[in-house]
């Protein structure tokens, strides 16, 4: 019997089909504007910065703290013998002390020490520079520490800090990435290192092989020989329309959305990116000072166009077919490599600071961990040259937006092998960026799988405050 006589019961039951309908419109309509929003809009971050952009220098294999920023007279006393306090335990055996190859000196007005591998970028840079001494890591493998130091954890899959930064801040120049990774080809590195994982796809890592000299080799199929860049708008549309019908049945998979960003930038990146990687516009004595017919020089004055142009995060991958992981031969090989990339980075610094950019630029410089003071034994036999990995106790240097230069903060214990005073963590260094880019570590995070992520995980991170500005 109906409940009012001018309401039937097929009149009740659409009644309240379209009620729920309705109820239901609010977060339709949000979730169609957040698909057809600008995810790479500028943003604030949750205080003011200290530093605008990052550059990553990063010395892909392991270089050896004792042997460019952290020098150890006891091994060097040792040198030759077992060390007294034993050998810690890493990837493979090792035996009696290594003394150092290289001769250290102190640099600057800070008296700032390093080895003669970095010479030219502490001459010239040593009271910029903040050398933290005390690093540690979870493992001695290049592949999980590598996936440590770049996103946090060493399980796949995370989003890269990279990721992060430009899902936090979005993107000062539309027409550029956020976040770009310049590295010479894939022997250790992988994507992994700059993935966005479960963040939006539009936040990974733009790679560039930076082996390529040609323009537009350096990102594949940059520009149609064939299309106009306004039929090529107009097929953009009509795929993105399609793209759009085939993810309205599909809306849980995250792929479908980077692929669509995806298109778009790179119709907008044509003019802009291949002026910003076409270094043939800088000046014969520019070039000269970067060495910029070496891969990692010509990386260094690329990352430099890119933050000009507005890219938040640049990543200078250095070591690739030989990366610094010398388990043989140490003393050729990091002579070898230092002698690579030690003027283009202290060119680097230079630049920058000459053009005003040093102050807002945060520069990192160093690998996934560091090496052992003791000599590695080589499987098989022969003659013991190399060193191992070692986790336990390892230098990176920082330089820029709010650091406080021409200091060593933290130590090893006499020998180099294990971090024992202010020791400080990846997940440390990563809550420091994030802390001179202008965020809390524990307020950027984004949520998944009913989690709220962070890139410093669950464990307890800190700013490292003793060596800001």
């Amino acid at each position: 019997m109906p409940v009012h006589p001018d309401l039937t019961r097929r009149d009740l039951l659409a009644s309240v089909g379209t009620g729920i309908g309705w109820l239901a419109l609010p977060s339709l309509l949000h979730a169609d504007a957040a698909a057809n929003a600008n995810p790479l809009a500028p943003r604030s971050p949750h205080f003011p910065p200290r530093a605008k952009r990052i550059i990553h220098i990063y010395l892909n294999g392991g270089p050896s703290q004792v042997d460019t920023w952290d020098p150890k007279p006891e091994l060097t006393k040792w040198g030759g013998k077992r060390i007294p306090v034993g050998n810690l335990t890493t990837e493979r055996e090792t035996g009696v002390a290594l003394a150092s190859p290289f001769q250290f000196d102190q640099y600057g007005d800070s008296g700032l020490w390093c080895s003669e591998i970095f010479k030219k970028t502490a001459i010239w840079h040593a009271d910029r520079i903040c050398v933290i001494r005390s690093m540690h890591a979870n493992t001695p493998n290049h592949e999980q520490s590598m996936r440590l130091m770049n996103t946090g954890d060493e399980r796949l899959s995370r989003p890269s800090y990279g990721s992060w930064l430009t899902y936090g801040l979005g993107c000062e120049n539309q027409n550029l990435p956020g976040f770009v990774t310049l590295c010479p080809g894939l022997p250790v590195a992988d994507s992994s290192n700059w993935r966005s994982a479960f963040l939006p796809g539009i936040y990974q890592g733009t790679y560039l092989d930076t082996r390529k000299t040609n323009v537009t080799e350096l990102i594949a199929n940059i520009q149609s020989p064939r299309t106009g860049v306004a039929d090529q708008r107009r097929q953009l549309d009509l795929l993105a329309s399609l793209n759009r019908q085939h993810q309205a049945t599909r809306r849980e998979d995250p792929n479908l959305e980077a692929r669509i960003q995806s298109f778009e930038l790179a119709y907008r990146m044509q003019m802009e990116a291949t002026d910003a990687l076409d270094i043939s516009q800088e000046s014969k004595a520019t070039q000269e000072i970067y060495k910029a017919e070496t891969v990692h020089g010509r990386q260094l004055l690329i990352a430099r166009r890119l933050i000009e142009r507005g890219v938040r995060v640049v990543q200078c991958y250095h070591g690739d077919v030989q990366p610094w992981d010398s388990h043989s031969n140490l003393a050729a090989e990091h002579r070898r490599l230092g002698n690579e990339c030690d003027e283009p980075i202290a060119a680097l610094l230079s630049d920058l600071d000459q053009r005003g950019l040093l102050d807002e630029t945060l520069i990192i410089c160093g690998g996934e961990f560091g090496r052992t003071p003791a000599v590695e034994i080589p499987i098989g036999g022969g003659n013991p040259t190399g060193r191992d990995h070692n986790h336990h106790g390892f230098s990176i240097w920082l330089a820029g937006g709010g650091i406080k230069g021409g200091l060593a903060y933290g130590a090893t214990d006499e020998f180099g092998y294990r971090a024992v005073e202010n020791r400080v963590h990846i997940h440390d260094i990563h809550a420091t960026m994030l802390h001179l880019m202008g965020f809390d570590h524990k307020q950027l995070t984004y949520r998944q799988a009913g989690l709220d992520f962070r890139l410093t995980g669950l464990e307890e991170a800190h700013v490292v405050k003793d060596i800001l500005a």
